[in-house]
């Protein structure tokens, strides 16, 4: 992954942009991140802000339902969007010469979407058959994702299902959509984020022409979403009629992504010594040695890592047979956990983990797309697009010793433990 130097500015209206020249490829990314998430959603307008995010996509001041579509498409395009806990982002990867006409289009849909009743109506009910294909029926839909939070959490930002409750999303109104539009959708909430094959004086010229004049609005204070850790272990259970097999989720605190980056990093680490590969602890101990499951994965975050702020989930998951007890399953991980705390990793199993996740990331950021989403939440979250380009150094001198710390924070006595039973059809 080629690094770029990074051009960083904000319009007079609160947009803040991140440039980020490679021209290495004749294409260009063009990303827009909203600081909306689940987490802003208010109590009674669950899946809200993924409702929106399809919204956005339904025509805009200029543009008729489809036309977005139509644009960058015709251009050579792809694009899409997506919803996650502190922010939702848009993007397009076009090629170079179709760079004004991808700033056009989200400038357009941030000055105003078309939200009409019409449209409304028919993403919520897009949104209810996307709901029922990756959740309600499909196995383990929703797992650990939805269903872990609300025994880890108590707190209604943090616990609540981001896909949506059908009710709630049946009762969205245009008045829901303009309130919720005019709080979050702010030039002053958003990052703008090109990368690629672009000449930086001009794509700043184009910025502030198709931007520039977007009305500035104030930006939303945003809540502490900061809750207590468990003070003792929580217990819930979910009947899965699609499960063939029993799962278990274990949910744990991690530390402040943001505030206390290496010590997050660490966790990471430790996630790839329990499950990374048929050679780490977990594999070895749970689906080779005993066996005790059939497969098993460790986490820092339940959509990934760097997608979240304070509080971030670590979570374990397995899917094993029906003679495997919860209690077997537990009394191996917390033996592990307390290997490792004892004990730190070996050299060459640390360099292991730490070599696959940089390798990973430089990989992951060789794509236009993942570059520009992952420069744009950064800046966003972080305050530092430029993080992107040093985090595969800060995890590779990650030290056994972190990994240890890390191991010695997740306690038996704060952590959430979810149960998946297999219903009618599945296994009993």
């Amino acid at each position: 992954m080629a690094v770029s130097e990074l051009h960083r500015f904000t319009l007079d209206n609160g947009l803040r942009v991140v440039l980020a020249p490679d021209p290495t490829a004749p294409v260009v990314g063009v990303s827009v991140h909203y600081d909306v998430g689940f987490r802003s959603e208010p109590e009674g307008r669950t899946g809200f802000a993924h409702l929106f995010e399809h919204l956005m996509f339904q025509g805009s001041e200029s543009l008729e339902k489809l036309a977005h579509f139509r644009y960058v498409q015709s251009s050579g395009g792809t694009f899409n969007g997506s919803t996650h806990p502190d922010y939702t982002d848009y993007f397009e990867v076009l090629p170079s010469a179709a760079l004004e006409r991808a700033l056009f289009l989200e400038a357009d849909r941030m000055r105003a979407p078309r939200l009409t009743r019409e449209n409304l109506a028919n993403q919520i009910d897009v949104v209810k058959e996307e709901i029922r294909l990756n959740v309600l029926n499909r196995p383990y839909g929703g797992f650990p994702w939805i269903l872990l939070p609300p025994v880890l959490y108590s707190t209604f930002p943090n616990a609540h299902n981001g896909y949506g409750d059908f009710t709630d999303l049946e009762q969205a109104s245009l008045d829901d959509c303009a309130a919720f539009f005019d709080t979050y959708y702010s030039p002053a909430n958003a990052v703008l984020t090109v990368a690629g094959d672009l000449d930086v004086d001009r794509t700043r010229d184009l910025v502030d022409e198709h931007f520039g004049d977007v009305p500035a609005r104030p930006k939303p204070q945003r809540p502490s979403f900061a809750e207590p850790r468990p003070n003792g272990e929580l217990r819930g259970t979910h009947a899965d009629p699609h499960a063939p097999l029993p799962a278990l989720a274990v949910g744990y605190r991690m530390p402040d992504p943001v505030g206390e980056l290496d010590a997050y990093l660490a966790h990471l680490v430790l996630a790839g010594v329990l499950t990374d590969g048929d050679s780490s602890r977990l594999q070895q101990r749970l689906v080779h040695a005993e066996p005790l499951v059939t497969d098993v994965n460790a986490g820092a975050g339940l959509f990934g890592p760097f997608e979240a702020r304070d509080p971030d989930t670590f979570s374990v998951t397995a899917i094993h047979p029906p003679d495997t007890s919860t209690e077997q399953v537990l009394d191996a991980l917390d033996a592990e956990l307390d290997a490792l705390s004892t004990t730190p990793p070996g050299e060459q199993e640390l360099a292991k983990v730490t070599a696959r996740w940089s390798a990973s990331l430089h990989s992951e950021h060789d794509r236009l797309v993942s570059r520009t989403l992952a420069l744009g939440s950064l800046e966003l979250l972080h305050g530092d697009a430029g993080l992107m380009y040093e985090l595969p150094e800060r995890i590779a001198a990650v030290t056994a010793e972190q990994v240890s710390e890390a191991a010695k924070s997740l306690r038996p006595d704060s952590r959430a433990v979810l149960e998946v039973e297999p219903g009618q059809g599945g296994a009993q």
